[in-house]
């Protein structure tokens, strides 16, 4: 176990961030994978006091860490008056119940932070309910892990037959919220529906920006329609759709969308909230890849992003835009690896011109 240590500045809970290398993560680089994990929590405001690195060979069903690490991990939460911990990877409801008994801390894994930082960075109507709907269920799979106190039954005494315990209260409860947002999701669902029909009787082109987070794909689209979405180097700084008109030499090509980021071991339950907002991606005619070429890991980020959008059902027609060329350091995308991956262009949404590749492809380019 590696550890870093940084000088609490503020009077705050103490928080402890614990990166781990499980036996089931397959990342070729891991270091990419702390990184990664770090941006987010730094993307949700987090400071972190103590940055701890855990190397397993196994995983304890219980507590997740095993014995020897769970104890190092204890001494050091007691030794710096840890209140916060927060695990790189999925934890079970049971997990965290006991973690959080153990370390006397608050303690959550990568979902919920994930979580957390889109409930940030929604912004629209319809991007909160996909938001709050995911909220609901994770809470409500946390219930399963609860401690005996949520077993107690509410019945009042007198009453016949066994009380409903709070667990049920609550489960029911969350059901009943979760159902009601449905509903309101459906109504907004209708409307974007109705305004897809008439781009699609209207044979309006329909172009999607797709990508890992925070490879530039906003600052794309504002470049490329004049546009003023969000763009920073934050994970899920930008969260809603935006959809706008694109003119090219002055004629208006079609309209262009960009969707949320995606990320490796993107939680399910997001993947499933948002499935009404990427549906925008089944009914594109084009969508441009964005990949940010000064990133290591490029080539993984394609990979993670072709996968979730095989398992949303989306096969269509795909450009490759390989941004940030311009980059002082090398592109870690060769020549050769470039070619695997057609058609492709190399752009720099930061300079001037550095988007005419593209937009001279688009201005080229016939939907079929």
């Amino acid at each position: 176990m590696s550890k870093n240590t940084f000088q609490a500045t503020e009077n705050r809970p103490r928080v402890l961030l614990i990166a781990i290398h499980s036996p089931y993560n397959k990342t070729k680089n891991i270091q990419s994978y702390y990184d990664e994990f770090l941006h987010l929590a730094s993307s949700n405001g987090i400071i972190a006091d103590e940055i701890v690195y855990i190397k397993l060979r196994s995983l304890d069903t219980g507590y997740f860490l095993t014995t020897g690490k769970l104890e190092e991990v204890r001494a050091l939460c007691e030794e710096k008056k840890i209140r916060e911990v927060i695990f790189s990877d999925p934890l079970s409801p049971l997990q965290e119940r006991n973690l959080t008994e153990l370390l006397h801390s608050r303690v959550y894994d990568r979902t919920q932070l994930i979580l957390e930082i889109f409930e940030k960075s929604a912004h629209s109507a319809e991007g909160k309910l996909q938001v709050e709907i995911a909220m609901f269920h994770h809470k409500k799979s946390r219930i399963a892990g609860a401690g005996v106190h949520m077993m107690q039954q509410s019945g009042k005494v007198g009453n016949k037959g066994p009380g409903e315990t709070a667990k049920e209260k609550e489960t029911r409860h969350i059901e009943t919220q979760v159902n009601q947002l449905k509903k309101e999701l459906l109504a907004m669902q209708k409307v974007r529906d109705t305004q897809r029909k008439r781009r699609l009787d209207s044979n309006v082109t329909q172009i999607c920006l797709v990508g890992y987070t925070n490879t530039g794909k906003s600052t794309i689209l504002n470049h490329m329609t004049k546009a003023n979405v969000l763009a920073e180097n934050r994970l899920f700084a930008t969260l809603d759709t935006t959809t706008r008109e694109l003119f090219i030499d002055g004629k208006k090509k079609g309209v262009i969308s960009d969707t949320v980021g995606f990320i490796q071991q993107l939680p399910h339950q997001l993947i499933d909230a948002f499935k009404s907002t990427l549906d925008e991606l089944r009914y594109a005619d084009l969508l441009l890849q964005v990949v940010d070429v000064s990133d290591p890991d490029c080539e993984e980020h394609i990979k993670v992003v072709t996968k979730i959008l095989h398992e949303l059902g989306v096969e269509k027609e795909m450009l490759y835009v390989f941004n940030k060329a311009d980059t002082p350091v090398e592109m870690h995308l060769s020549e050769a690896l470039r070619d695997q991956y057609q058609p492709h262009v190399l752009v720099s949404a930061q300079t001037e011109g550095g988007l005419e590749p593209l937009i001279n492809f688009i201005r080229h380019w016939d939907k079929k």
